[in-house]
């Protein structure tokens, strides 16, 4: 809030001494608002970047919503085909798509401003746009990096743990099918909103658009259309209630907003629900502030609200669909081979090993966010013969209970082979129950793409390997806390085993090679 109201300072100035429009100031705080939630991840480079691509992309906003209004069969296109490309552009690594969502904010900023309550302007608002841009980017880093550097934020993981592996694909990438997926939502949102309501299309787009932005999954965007529908609902009749309080032009108004955006903000980690509705209410004042009556328009707004809804959970689930149950197969085999690199890594080189561990530790905590929508539809009140397509009891609850429950071993594991890592790294026994817990692994991971485990990986288990001439035993309380954190990890591989295949053969003689 505090980069909102910065870059909402600025905007007021530079639209009083440069005569600018009132949706200049709008575009800010939009910008603004959702600038101050994503940057949290932003490293050195992303924020050079967000330099060059924020300000080109505010000024393209500021042109696209002068073409919606002058031509808007060419700027809904326009639209479109931005927020798809933005989209799109995720295939190539985690820095093209920050990139990307910097794209689409001032887009976003469009569909916020009612139409027709400002004239299109000319072009000399472009520059002043990317100006107010590149001044978001700059107070937000400076409060960014003060929160972190005093800890009252926790600074972002570096690219080293965040970015996963390429592999070459034959079916169409995630990011290509979102984008695709995008694209289908925001056309149909436009044609059926330009046609049922042609004053306030904007709600059914904006709304297809929150719900398909950032779906992981066929249950993901069902869950969040169901959150952005009610949300937005409660938001809206709440908002309906209050504005009669309020004027056009009203500064108390203005006031309001930024508290409900201040604890939609705040709300948003607890639930979608939340965020839906308390951004609904601030759009709902801003009409009012607008000179719109909240009340002649709820109808629209709800009906607007639901079929935008509806479009963009039904192009998730018909175009190119992303099926829940492999976003977390991927996510849950992502996490094992970060798992087996804890486990293969040389513990002598404790860089290497931090590394591995925090890596675990991240994407353990992106297989819970993927999973989060299933546990809700697991609590939802519906038939088991709908229920059961979804399988929470399998790749759910139980998938990521199991890794989690590895978390707490896997640093009783790195901070022993810490103290000692020569001497446990020459030990016979934990040597031994290391390979035979990764090959472990490597069968699960398998058996989560459906292939066959190499054939030598239980030979390579359980071979004697003999200690080297020379060396020395470890100190036992390491040896110990090595092996007891093994033993835990191999049986939560043996929860995995059940949930995603048949039992592997590797650890029926795991009491015997533990006590040995």
């Amino acid at each position: 809030m505090v980069t909102v109201l910065g870059t909402y300072g600025w905007a007021l100035l530079v639209e009083h001494q440069a005569g600018l429009r009132v949706d200049s100031v709008v575009q800010a705080v939009v910008i603004a608002s959702a600038l101050g939630r994503v940057q949290r991840l932003f490293d050195r480079t992303d924020r050079l970047l967000a330099c060059v691509v924020l300000p080109c992309a505010a000024a393209a906003g500021t042109e696209l919503s002068t073409l919606i209004q002058r031509h808007p069969l060419a700027g809904d296109a326009a639209f479109v085909v931005g927020v798809a490309g933005a989209i799109w552009v995720r295939r190539f690594g985690a820095r093209a798509t920050r990139a990307g969502t910097l794209v689409v904010l001032p887009l976003i900023a469009v569909l916020v401003v009612p139409a027709g309550t400002v004239p299109a302007g000319g072009h000399e608002h472009t520059a002043w746009a990317a100006v107010t841009a590149l001044a978001a980017v700059v107070w937000g880093t400076v409060v960014t990096w003060t929160a972190q550097r005093t800890g009252l934020v926790p600074r972002p993981p570096p690219a080293k743990v965040t970015t996963a592996p390429g592999a070459p694909r034959r079916r169409p990438t995630p990011s290509t099918r979102m984008a695709l997926q995008m694209a289908a939502a925001l056309t149909a949102a436009f044609t059926i909103g330009r046609t049922l309501w042609p004053d306030h299309w904007a709600w059914v787009v904006l709304t297809a658009f929150l719900v398909c932005s950032g779906a992981r999954s066929r249950g993901d965007v069902l869950v969040k259309g169901a959150w952005r529908t009610l949300g937005a609902a409660a938001g809206t009749v709440v908002a309906t209630a209050a504005s009669g309080e309020f004027g056009p032009r009203s500064d108390t108004a203005v006031v309001v907003i930024f508290v409900v955006l201040a604890v939609a903000t705040w709300l948003r980690e607890l639930s979608y629900a939340y965020w839906a509705g308390c951004v609904t209410a601030v759009l709902s004042l801003l009409y009012d502030w607008f000179g719109q009556s909240p009340g002649d328009l709820l109808h629209t707004r709800l009906a607007g609200i639901a079929v935008g809804a509806v479009l963009g959970i039904a192009a998730s689930w018909l175009v190119l669909p992303i099926r829940t149950e492999a976003v977390i197969r991927a996510r849950t085999a992502a996490a094992l081979s970060s798992l087996g690199d804890i486990l293969e890594t040389d513990w002598r080189d404790g860089q290497a090993v931090r590394l591995a561990r925090a890596r675990f530790a991240y994407r353990v905590e992106q297989l819970a966010i993927a999973t989060a929508p299933m546990r809700i539809l697991a609590a939802a009140p519906v038939p088991e013969t709908v229920s059961a397509r979804w399988h929470p009891d399998h790749f759910t609850l139980r998938s990521v209970t199991a890794l989690r429950q590895c978390a707490e071993p896997v640093d009783d594991l790195t901070d022993a082979s810490g103290s000692a890592p020569d001497a446990l790294t020459t030990d016979p026994a934990v040597a031994r129950r290391r390979a035979q817990v990764a090959a472990h692994a490597l069968t699960v991971r398998q058996a989560i793409g459906r292939r066959p485990a190499p054939p030598t990986a239980a030979d390579a288990a359980f071979q004697e390997l003999p200690r080297p001439p020379g060396t020395t035993s470890p100190p036992a309380r390491s040896a110990v806390a090595v092996l007891t954190a093994l033993e835990v990890i191999d049986s939560q591989l043996d929860v995995l085993s059940v949930l995603f295949g048949p039992p592997p053969t590797l650890t029926s003689d795991a009491p015997t090679a533990a006590a040995g």
